[in-house]
């Protein structure tokens, strides 16, 4: 029952951390509220947490000073107890020294300013005479810690600079605001224990065999001593110009040698690269620079040694070169002769036999007694010249060799000439090209056969894959969505690939393209634009279209609409083109639907019934990217409007609509007299727009007015022809039905859309 306690406990002191950390102000209640809980009396998973928390809190930057010293005497007693335990878990004593470690320049200040808390002190000196005394007793990553813990004692204990003796609370803690007469801290005495502690902490440099961890560890901590402890700086400064990692290395060499060595150069090179950069008159300049370059020799002489060639042998070799024997009295090993392989099949003896004597080769060993076969081979053996032996083991083995080779080769070639003599009798009698003609034939031939065999005996007739059903209408929609998307994918790449952009030519094409004649962005968007448009042309007026169920052109038209909106500014061309497809689309229907009346003598009063898909998506796209606009996006509105086949009067109320805005009453007012200046077709109705822009909204009369002026001075009010009538402005004359577009017209801006 005690595993779910902890854990519960746990899960509380977790809460309490993220209070904290959301809270600085409850440090202190959570502090004194946790250290019974953590204490040397608890679980060892409780006092790890315990030891972590507050080396956290300690650490904190966001907890004030002056909460950090009241919080410290109960703190510092609850680490003495920790530390009196036998206490073995590396976790818990690395987090102790490391609160150790930010609590000793607290504490030290705080017995400057309140001598009379003695006990504090006390505390915090049992502390530090514990862990000094098993320093070297304790694991890497908590000697490493109390590297830390000297250098922070050491940097309390000597003098430092006073930047402004008026505040002493700003200055930095050292031996420099202790008291001459303080009753507690005794100058001299910290200045020699602080002396000694230094010595202690350089003394890994002076070591034979020294660990990596620890050099590096101890090479770290020295920067902030020699930047901000000018009387102790060029001491360390030479202790480390005597240090030479290659000199602390033992044979043999290791890959995990050779890596400490390179860290603790590099650590090194680092630290005093740093402090010549900082101060570049410094007296030690001169010999740092000289440390530096020595590091980098004695790294390729002693280190990378090992990777070197390996020098000449000490000894003399069986195989010496004739040019040499002679100097070294080296007898010449003699030479077997090796006859070749008998002819004929291979056999072992063959293999084996080495001698061109008769009688030898001829002698069976069988017939001698094995006793006797012993008694003369180990003689033999032990005489057996080690040259001559290796000579007749070669000679096997190239026999074994050569032998193998000629059979895998053999073995090859049969293997090659079977398989050429079947592919020459193979002779198929079946033509998949005469399956279509020939079926009825074959089928009957085949019964004929199969009734004069026997009845166990059935001969297989020609086969022929059946014809996959027929698609359903939701599985033909599927695959044209999916083919869309497709499509639209092909855009995405051809949008973000660079290659088209650097490959695009100067010349436009019209209104008249090919879809694929480029494989841009451009012509991908005329594509799908022509299969929304051109593909279901005729199709949709005839069929009845179930209205729950989109098409495809209508998929493709809402994918595009998706499309365009993504990124309206960047894609206005696109749209653009699609807005042209369908305008055209719209007019052949039309056309076609007219021809078709006038052929079939149908009442000439009846409009052609064509679906028209222009007005409805010109507004649905208009409307959408409308949202977004701003006074700054004059040049987009106007380009939408200039380039469109037709301006419907529905597009014209949306444009009216932008004054409702203040921010963008002169984006509409600009707008319609882009228009009535340079789109007569569709003048009269900007005309009748723009009049209703002035009657309805106030903001626009000083722009709207003085276009009207212009263009329409008789149905204006006094004040916009100079006179200070305040009478209101008096209605318009009724509009009259807007003309239509000159169909003639918007092809040649339609090629112009496609040309942009």
């Amino acid at each position: 029952m005690a595993q779910p306690d902890v854990v519960n406990q746990l899960a509380q002191l977790n809460s309490a951390r993220n209070l904290v950390l959301g809270d600085a102000a409850l440090y202190p209640q959570i502090v004194n509220g946790i250290l019974p809980i953590v204490g040397a009396n608890t679980r060892l998973e409780l006092r790890r947490w315990g030891a972590d928390f507050m080396a956290e809190t300690f650490s904190s930057p966001v907890l004030a000073t002056a909460q950090k010293e009241q919080l410290a005497p109960r703190v510092l007693q609850a680490i003495q107890e920790i530390l009196l335990l036998p206490e073995s878990d590396t976790a818990v004593l690395v987090s102790l020294i490391q609160t150790a470690t930010s609590l000793y320049p607290l504490v030290f200040r705080h017995i400057v300013n309140h001598p009379e808390d003695s006990n504090s002190w006390e505390t915090m000196n049992v502390i530090k005479q514990d862990i000094l005394r098993r320093m070297d007793s304790f694991l890497c990553p908590v000697k490493i810690c109390c590297i830390k813990f000297l250098q922070r004692v050491v940097q309390v204990q000597t003098p430092g600079l006073i930047s402004d003796p008026r505040r002493p609370e700003q200055n930095e803690t050292s031996l420099a605001i202790v008291p001459r007469t303080h009753s507690i801290l005794a100058i001299p005495n910290l200045e020699a224990e602080a002396s000694g502690l230094l010595d202690r902490l350089l003394g890994v440099f002076q070591e034979e065999v020294s660990d990596p961890l620890l050099v590096n560890a101890t090479l770290n901590c020295l920067s902030p001593l020699i930047r901000t402890r000018q009387s102790i700086s060029n001491k360390i400064i030479n202790a480390v110009l005597d240090f030479y990692p290659s000199k602390h290395v033992r044979a043999p060499i290791t890959p995990t040698t050779r890596v400490s060595v390179k860290s603790m150069e590099r650590t090194a090179r680092a630290l005093l690269i740093n402090l010549m950069k900082r101060n570049q008159n410094h007296p030690l300049f001169g010999r740092m620079q000289m440390y530096i370059e020595r590091l980098m020799n004695s790294r390729l002489d002693v280190v990378d040694d090992a990777s070197r060639k390996r020098g000449l042998p000490s000894e003399p070799t069986d195989g010496l070169d004739s040019a040499k024997r002679a100097r070294l009295d080296a007898e010449t090993p003699p030479l077997l002769r090796i006859p070749p392989m008998a002819p004929g099949p291979a056999s072992i003896d063959k293999l084996f036999t080495l001698t061109q004597d008769i009688g030898l080769s001829s002698f069976d060993v069988k017939q001698l007694p094995p006793d006797l076969v012993v008694k003369i081979a180990v003689p033999l053996l032990a005489q057996v010249n080690q040259s001559l032996l290796t000579q007749a083991v070669d000679a096997v083995r190239v026999r074994y060799q050569t032998i193998t080779r000629d059979q895998n080769l053999k073995r090859s070639q049969q293997h090659t000439a079977a398989v050429a003599d079947d592919d020459d009798d193979y002779e198929p009698d079946y033509d998949p090209m005469d399956v279509a003609d020939n079926t009825s034939e074959q089928a009957s031939a085949v019964a004929a056969e199969v009734a004069d065999l026997q009845p166990d005996l059935v001969s297989l007739g020609p086969f022929v894959l059946p014809q996959p059903p027929p698609l359903t209408e939701d599985e033909a929609a599927e695959v044209g969505r999916s083919a869309v998307s497709r499509v639209f994918n092909m855009i995405n790449a051809a949008e973000t690939d660079p290659s088209s952009a650097k490959g695009k030519t100067q010349q436009q094409l019209g209104f008249a393209r090919l879809a694929g004649s480029t494989f841009d962005r451009d012509a991908w968007a005329v594509l799908l634009s022509r299969l929304a448009t051109r593909a279901p042309a005729g199709l949709e007026g005839g069929v009845k279209v179930d209205s729950k169920r989109p098409t495809i052109s209508d998929s493709i038209r809402q994918m595009l609409y998706r499309y365009v909106l993504e990124d309206f500014r960047g894609r206005l061309n696109i749209a653009i083109t699609w807005l042209s497809e369908e305008w055209y689309n719209d007019r052949v229907q039309m056309k076609a639907a007219a021809t078709q009346r006038d052929q079939s003598d149908e009442d000439e009063d009846q409009e052609p019934t064509v679906p028209l898909h222009y007005d409805e998506w010109v507004v649905k796209l208009f409307h959408g990217f409308t949202t977004y606009l701003d006074g700054r996006d004059i040049k987009v509105l106007v380009r939408f409007l200039s380039e469109i086949p037709e301006v419907t009067l529905s597009v014209l109320q949306m444009v009216a609509g932008l004054a409702k805005d203040p921010e963008r009453v002169n984006l509409c007012v600009q707008a319609l007299m882009y228009l009535i200046m340079f789109r007569p077709p569709a003048r009269e109705m900007c005309l009748n727009t723009l009049e209703d822009v002035y009657q309805t909204y106030e903001e626009s009369r000083p722009a709207a007015g003085k276009i009207l002026a212009k263009w329409r001075p008789q149905n204006q009010p006094a004040e916009v022809n100079g006179t200070t009538d305040s009478t209101p402005a008096a209605p318009p004359a009724a509009p009259q039905e807007a003309p239509q577009e000159a169909p003639q017209e918007a092809p040649q801006e339609a090629q112009a859309t496609a040309a942009q």
